[in-house]
């Protein structure tokens, strides 16, 4: 294996009393792209600092190439230092290549051929050449400004200290350092975040030029799809983590043909299962003690039946035997994926408005002429931060008071998902609060363990020691179990995994009702198949 390769091998981390990652290996050589992917907490994140030396394992081993770049939450730079400084270190490495380069040309112009000392200048300079090439050191400074454009920093004065910067802007500029050294292999943790399409799409297309490693976290299916050449999924599986060959639209083909698969051989077991039940329970009652003879086995009972008793006996024994072991190891039924229960009440309006808008303003955040919301609508609202998407749908809600004309249809039963849940009660179990908030009967219809959004293990815990995206997934939880006849959903797929994201998407045309999604999810935004509208 190449020394620019990254190995793992049977990797443990314990973070408290919780085993995150348990012997998990990975090969990363160069010239592959692999996405992690995973619930929040499967360890994606705890993978990526074992894999840069930022953390050590409880267990196993890291083989790490000579150059490593990993994305930290924050870079390791005084707030007083520039623009310039950071991009100064960026560079320094691609410098003093040509600068080296720069002294062994000289040295080798003036050392004879036939010198002691040549050859090992001769080597020592193509080794440094290799090096050069495999950073583009020539075409470094110009990179640099490229990189600060396609990530939209472009615009920022060099002598901007980073306390001056955003978040969200130093985020950007320790991502633009990193593709401005290229190094050989590369740790990503959620680098779309705090980007826009564009910037997102020109990281993409610098990723895909990168001739090393690149190993990336992320919930951007968008990024995983246009970058990936393989990934690895940390949710819990029989035989630990899952390595797909492909994009992460090779991922879903694959994944729907296990589930497929896992359907096929739940059903067939469960035939086999009830088949063998039956054969047992009739068998075995034509063998119980006392059966009556039958008038065919009284002429010969004496001299036939032990035979004809063994063997039916051994058929009983065998069929138990096969019962008992499937019994104990059965496949568990594939959970079910989610879905918006009709709700029968979307069609009582006669011409199917639901909710209208006319000349609605919210001054400084939002002003609209017109928009009516259908029985059936799937409507899709777009726009850049700021554009008033969340105070569209809080007005929608009727939690925003607006100026202008808000009609809504007598009784409607509206629902809203926003992006940082609050429950009234955080001393409450999930599982208490679900039921509380449901009602115990739809509770029952629709378990919260049979939504998949909440792992079995959160289910005690109270509300309030849920993260964010555990709330929001409780939230979902509670409008999926009985959704209104308007959902309106503000970023749903934050802190989704991909394959939860998928679900949802899938689950959002199915039903009666309306929804309105506000969303700048590439992923959900290109596939949308109901209207849209842009603020």
């Amino acid at each position: 294996m190449s020394q620019s390769a990254l190995l793992a091998h049977d990797l443990v981390r314990t973070l408290g009393s919780r085993r995150v990652l348990d012997g998990v290996s990975l090969t990363a050589a160069p010239g592959h792209r692999i996405g992690l992917i995973g619930e929040n907490g499967a360890g994606k994140s705890t993978l990526l600092r074992l894999l840069a030396g930022a953390d050590e394992p409880d267990g196993g081993s890291v083989v790490r190439p000579p150059e490593l770049g990993f994305l930290h939450q924050e870079m390791p730079f005084e707030p007083a230092s520039t623009i310039t400084d950071v991009l100064d270190d960026a560079l320094r490495e691609a410098r003093e290549d040509l600068a080296e380069l720069d002294r062994l040309s000289r040295a080798l112009a003036d050392t004879p051929e036939d010198a002691a000392g040549y050859p090992d200048l001769l080597t020592e300079y193509g080794e440094r050449l290799d090096r050069a090439e495999r950073h583009a050191a020539w075409d470094a400074d110009r990179r640099a400004e490229i990189v600060l454009v396609g990530l939209g920093l472009g615009e920022l004065p060099h002598d901007r200290t980073l306390a001056s910067l955003s978040g969200g802007q130093r985020g950007r500029l320790a991502l633009a350092a990193l593709l401005v050294r290229r190094p050989a292999a590369l740790l990503l943790d959620e680098p779309t975040n705090h980007l826009d399409d564009a910037a997102a799409t020109f990281l993409e297309e610098q990723l895909r030029e990168l001739p090393g490693v690149v190993v990336v976290a992320s919930h951007d299916r968008a990024f995983l799809d246009a970058v990936c050449t393989d990934l690895v999924d940390l949710d819990p599986a029989v035989d630990g983590p899952t390595r797909y060959g492909g994009n992460y639209t090779a991922y879903q083909a694959e994944k729907r043909a296990e589930r497929d698969r896992w359907q096929r051989r739940f059903d067939e077991e469960q035939e086999e299962l009830a088949e063998l039940r039956h054969s047992v329970s009739v068998t075995a009652h034509q063998v119980a003690p006392g059966r009556a003879k039958r008038d065919s086995e009284k002429m010969g009972y004496g001299h036939t039946t032990g035979r004809v008793q063994q063997q039916i006996s051994r058929r009983v024994r065998n069929a138990t035997r096969r019962l008992d072991e499937l019994e104990r190891d059965q496949v568990r039924k594939p959970p079910e994926p989610l879905r918006f229960r009709a709700t029968g009440l979307a069609s009582r309006s006669p011409d199917g408005i639901l909710l209208s808008l006319r000349d609605v303003e919210v001054p400084g955040r939002l002003t609209l002429d017109r928009l009516d919301v259908q029985a059936t609508d799937r409507l899709l609202v777009t726009g850049p931060n700021g554009a008033g998407k969340s105070t569209l749908l809080a007005v929608l809600a009727g939690r925003l008071a607006a100026t202008g004309e808000v009609h809504r249809r007598g009784g409607l039963t509206v629902g809203l998902l926003t992006q940082d849940t609050v429950f009234d009660r955080p001393d409450r179990t999930v599982r208490d609060t679900y039921q509380q908030m449901l009602g115990e009967r739809r509770a029952e219809a629709v378990p919260l363990r049979s939504l998949g959004l909440l792992a079995p293990r959160d289910l005690a815990r109270p509300v309030g020691e849920l993260s964010v995206g555990q709330r929001r997934r409780l939230a979902l939880a509670l409008l999926v179990a009985d959704p209104p006849e308007l959902l309106l959903l503000d970023e749903p797929t934050n802190h989704l995994s991909p394959r939860l994201s998928d679900e949802l998407e899938e689950a959002m045309g199915t039903g009666l009702g309306a929804i309105v999604v506000a969303s700048h999810d590439r992923w959900l935004r290109s596939r949308w198949p109901g209207r849209e509208l842009r603020l």
